[in-house]
């Protein structure tokens, strides 16, 4: 069984309002929710959220098309999308990274034998800002790292106005990253994953 699988909780997601009236007819149906690991043939998806996303803010994508069907195509099982009725709203995508701090080469660098991931980019539809999914999407992909074995910490670069959003995540600022673009300065950020044993053993992981 593959460890995607085996993970209740990327299983898909189906919020149903209650029947509105003794002869049970719907007053309303809400889209049904999934979450799952993308694929190569979600990258355009990907960067279409990405560039709307970032480029009215730092004038850049993190990740470029090229860049984004590279990481689906090494690790995919280190992205997570959350899609509505097929339609993705929002997505992580992450690689492996084997050093205590980020450098400049964690942009492009999937390393296997690494127990850090690296996060690129969390990013949210338009539609669907200000409803707290971003948050949501952390916290499920933060339980999914824990079923994984070789996962020991979730390393993060960001700018200092989204600090708050990721320590209301778990996150702790380790200080100014290492890498740079253009004439942007991030924080580094940290989260531990811990008790994945007891993780896997309660969840069924």
């Amino acid at each position: 069984m593959s460890a995607l699988s085996a993970l209740p909780f990327l299983k898909p997601v189906h919020l149903r309002s209650p029947q509105s009236s003794p002869g049970g007819q719907r007053r309303h149906t809400l889209p049904a929710s999934e979450f799952r690991c993308l694929s190569p043939e979600d990258a355009v998806s990907v960067f279409e959220i990405e560039r709307e996303a970032f480029i009215s803010v730092s004038g850049d994508c993190p990740l470029h098309l090229d860049e984004i069907r590279h990481f689906l195509s090494l690790c995919p099982e280190l992205s997570l999308g959350w899609f509505v009725e097929g339609r993705l709203v929002a997505f992580i995508i992450g690689s492996l990274w084997d050093q205590d701090r980020l450098s400049q080469a964690a942009l492009s660098l999937h390393r296997p034998r690494g127990t850090a991931v690296h996060i690129h980019v969390l990013a949210v539809h338009r539609t669907f800002r200000q409803q707290g999914r971003g948050s949501i999407l952390m916290w499920r992909y933060l339980q999914y790292l824990r079923c994984l074995p070789f996962a020991r910490r979730a390393l993060l670069m960001c700018q200092d106005f989204l600090v708050p959003f990721y320590q209301k995540c778990g996150f702790e600022a380790l200080g100014p990253c290492q890498v740079t673009v253009g004439e942007l300065a991030f924080i580094e950020m940290q989260h531990c994953v811990r008790g994945h044993a007891f993780m896997r053993r309660n969840s069924g992981c």
